[in-house]
């Protein structure tokens, strides 16, 4: 059950639009601090920590590719 709710909040975080992490960096710039801006955006506090810790590092707030192990099935035979 735990894995559940862990896959749930990261599919929320991984599905947050590109809009919504820019209107974070811009409050963040303007002088907000983390609390003021998860409340106005009503987002929790690790997530506004982690997009300005990633935009501070890459300068961006797009996805970044992540590793792993390539897939096994190429994208042809998956489609079927």
């Amino acid at each position: 059950m735990h894995h559940d709710v862990e896959s749930a909040s990261m599919k929320r975080l991984n599905s947050m639009t590109h809009e919504v992490r820019d209107k974070v960096v811009e409050k963040y710039e303007a002088g907000l601090g983390y609390k003021k801006i998860s409340r106005a955006l009503n987002i929790s506090l690790s997530t506004i920590k982690s997009i300005i810790r990633k935009w501070k590092e890459y300068g961006t707030t797009a996805n970044l590719p992540r590793g792993g192990r390539p897939p096994k099935l190429k994208s042809r035979t998956r489609r079927k």
